[in-house]
Parts: C-alpha cells; structure tokens; sequence
C-alpha cells in the first residue's frame, strides 16, 4: 500500500466538497475577485448574484442544466451590451463585455464538455450549446486585439481508426512575424475543463515575448478529433499539428516547444518521447503519468479540491463507458510507465506542480526522474494542484531560457 505524499490530507473530505455554498465561500468567490483559475477574463460583478441565485436554491451539481441554466442570462445580457456597443463604434467596450460573457458561459458549461455529442455522456446538449456560445463570443473579442487571436481549422493529416477528419486550433502570432523574421512557437495543451478559450494570459504572455502560441484540445475534450479510447491517437494527433507548423514559413521549427496543462501535462510528457525530435522542450505542468490512474488514488479523488465530482468526467474522457471500468482498466491502458513511454528518451522535460496536488499525486512527476532522459522539476511544498502561482513564473523563465537564450544542455536525444 501505497503511503501518498499528501498525507492525511488523501483521506480528507475537502470543505467545498457537494455544496455550492462550500465551494463559493471557501474558494471560489476568492478567486472571483482575484480573476484568477477558473474566473481568468472575468468580472466578479458578473458572478456574485449568479453565486447568490445557486446557493438560495440549493443547486449543488454542476452537470445539471439546473447549474448551467442559472449562468445563461447573465451571460446573454453581456453579449447585449457587447452587441451595443459594437453598433455605436466603441470596439474596446464590446471586447471586454465580449470577453467577460465567455467566461460566464465557460463557468456554465463547467466542469467538463466530451467529445461525444450523442448517446451516453455527462455532457447535455445545453451544456454543449453554452461551449459553442463561449466559443463564438471569446473569438469576438480575441479577434480584436493586437495581434489578435485567430482560429484555424485543418485536415487531420494522420487520422487512422475513430479519429475525426479535422482539428480546431487557436493560433496568435507577434505582428513582426515572417519568414524573413521566423519566430518561437509554444503549443499548449489543454486541459479537461479548460479549452482553446480559456488561455487568453498565456497567449498574451507568450507573445510579448515574440514567441507564436498555437492551441490544441486534448484527447476526449470539446473538440479534439482524436479517439479518446486510443492511447496512441494522440501522437497522431500531434503529428497533424506539428506539420501545420511546419507549414508556417513564420515558423522557427527549429524552437518549438509545448506546454501541457493538468490533464495536458500528461500528454506533454508523452510527447517528449514520442516527438523528442521535433519538440525542443516540453513543460509538463500538473501532470498524472501512472498513479493517478490506480484504483487507490481514484477511490478518493472525488473527496479532494477539484471544485466538483471529477471521476465521470476522467472516465469520459478516457474512452471509458462508465467510472467502475475506468477505476479498474484505465491504468493498464493508459499508464506511461507501464506502456513504456517514460523509459524511452525524451527532449528537456521540467515538471511543475504543487506538493499537496489531491487531483493528480506529485509522485507521477517523481517517478519520472528514475526512467529515461535526465529530467527537471519545481515542486511547491503547501501548493495545490498545478502550485499556482508559484509555477508559473518559473515556466516562463525556463521558456525564456529555452527559446530566447538558447540555454540547452545538450539533453535532446
């Protein structure tokens, strides 16, 4: 038996656990005032009568349309004013109000949009009607900024199997960038509850530093193509991206980097073995490899910080037809170390989170430093999963060094 490094805190019910009421007051609502995870681009003003109207009518469940629906009028009236203000020429305003009404429907649609748009999932079709709104508006305002954020649809050049025939990208490229002047490209992964429209700061710090930032969903999320029941589809997912990269003449392929984010971290570290050649370094940040996929770890993830039940939606996105077959097959499947991913060279890997991660356990980012290529790391002791804020500033410096400075120590194989 395993003895987790969270300590006591894995056999804890965390406080915000089932109650609207909980999670709102013992951390949301703290994050809504601060803009930050999940609220990034948003406006507490738009929020705290939203936060009121679900906790006097005891709504606690997420997945319902009860939750959704709560969200949907707010986030209407925003789309108005935006609307309103386009027709009398005040871009700046429409943007913002544009801005903040995706975030509403990104808060509505929480905590998880499948891929499956049919049949049995705990995805509903208004859920999947609110991404598709959060989409739409978010466009309209990243489109207007300088330089604006763009979104691509191309041919899923190596689709094979179940995957789907095309791949939604947002790209954002620095207005100096052309083939006389190739610039960096970063592509993030995303996670499971945060899509291509909900990385508007990375993007707008990634490109004050010159550098290109492409954005792709992961495996069994909103719109990714790729087979969520495949453990390989993602590879040839990645190849499709990484050849419209390559087809970029204000690309440098020479510095393409990725950044996977939570549940994107797991597939940014297997990346960096399967495409160590064309990747010049990869940050794994939150990552689950092998024991976030044990039936141990799965029996109390719903009991941790995850805002809400987060197993139906892992199982989901796994290519799982329930959590029971997920609990018990999804490590043999899709483990990395036990597919042998993590033995295999790698490109420069550094591996972030948060020591008192209770969504994935900070032993899969310790594994790692006994298998394959040498690796690195920055562990926040007393931070949750991801270690925000902490980590952040350590990737970006580590990004700067990679791809500015050329600070490469020779661990490509």
């Amino acid at each position: 038996m395993i003895n987790w490094i969270l300590g006591d805190k894995f056999y804890a019910i965390y406080p915000h656990k089932n109650s609207i009421k909980g999670l709102w007051e013992s951390k949301w609502e703290a994050a809504c005032l601060k803009a930050v995870y999940p609220f990034h681009d948003g406006a507490f003003e738009d929020f705290k009568p939203i936060f009121e109207t679900l906790i006097a009518e005891n709504i606690n469940d997420a997945y319902t349309d009860e939750y959704t629906n709560a969200f949907l009028p707010t986030a209407k009236a925003l789309e108005t004013k935006a609307f309103e203000a386009a027709e009398r020429g005040i871009w700046d305003k429409a943007a913002e109000y544009y801005r903040r009404a995706a975030v509403v429907y990104r808060i509505s649609r929480f905590p998880y949009v499948s891929t499956i748009t049919e049949g049995n999932t705990v995805t509903s079709p208004l859920k999947r009607a609110a991404f598709d709104r959060q989409k739409e508006v978010y466009l309209k305002a990243a489109s207007t900024w300088s330089p604006p954020i763009n979104e691509v649809i191309i041919p899923h050049k190596y689709r094979a199997g179940k995957d789907g025939e095309t791949i939604p990208l947002l790209i954002r490229i620095p207005q100096q960038a052309d083939i006389t002047n190739q610039v960096p490209v970063v592509l993030l992964m995303t996670g499971l509850d945060g899509y291509r429209c909900d990385n508007s700061q990375r993007t707008h710090e990634l490109v004050g530093r010159g550098w290109a930032t492409v954005i792709c969903e992961i495996p069994g999320t909103a719109d990714c193509p790729a087979d969520p029941a495949d453990p390989e589809s993602v590879d040839r997912l990645w190849n499709s991206v990484l050849a419209y990269i390559a087809s970029r003449p204000e690309f440098n392929l020479k510095k393409i980097a990725a950044w996977g984010l939570s549940a994107g971290g797991y597939y940014a570290v297997r990346a960096a073995s399967t495409h160590r050649n064309q990747f010049l370094g990869c940050v794994a940040h939150g990552p689950g490899t092998h024991h976030f996929l044990s039936e141990k770890w799965l029996e109390r993830i719903d009991d941790h910080e995850y805002p809400f039940i987060i197993s139906k939606a892992m199982a989901e996105k796994f290519g799982f037809q329930n959590v029971e077959d997920f609990i018990k097959d999804g490590q043999n499947k899709f483990s990395l170390l036990e597919n042998g991913i993590v033995k295999k060279p790698s490109c420069r890997l550094l591996l972030l989170n948060g020591i008192d991660d209770g969504v994935v356990p900070i032993e899969d980012s310790l594994i790692l430093f006994n298998h394959g290529s040498p690796k690195e790391g920055r562990f926040v002791e007393k931070l949750a999963h991801m270690g925000y804020p902490d980590t952040l500033a350590v990737a970006y410096e580590w990004f700067e060094n990679l791809l500015t400075k050329g600070d490469n120590p020779g661990l490509r194989n």
